[in-house]
């Protein structure tokens, strides 16, 4: 294969994986923060090497407050009242 060919195919896999994780985040913010807290609880085990350690800390989600009924995501709530 020539060297042009596979760096075509890795921008474009590359290009391919950041649209799908963009459409998954606004599509499904539930499971998004549940792959990321499940992928940062693999990482942050003990006896894993620190860098791991550290990109676990990073990847993990931040906490929430409540959660509330919906299941997590803060953008729902109280909206204020339009202006006529």
């Amino acid at each position: 294969m020539d060297a042009g060919l596979l760096i075509q195919y890795l921008i474009i896999a590359v290009a391919v994986l950041v649209s799908a994780w963009v459409v998954l985040k606004k599509q499904a913010p539930g499971t998004v923060r549940k792959l990321r807290g499940a992928l940062a609880l693999a990482l942050l085990k003990p006896g894993r090497a620190a860098w791991l350690q550290a990109l676990g800390r990073k990847i993990a989600p931040r906490a929430t407050g409540g959660g509330g009924a919906c299941g997590g995501c803060d953008s729902c709530g109280p909206t204020p009242p339009k202006q006529h």
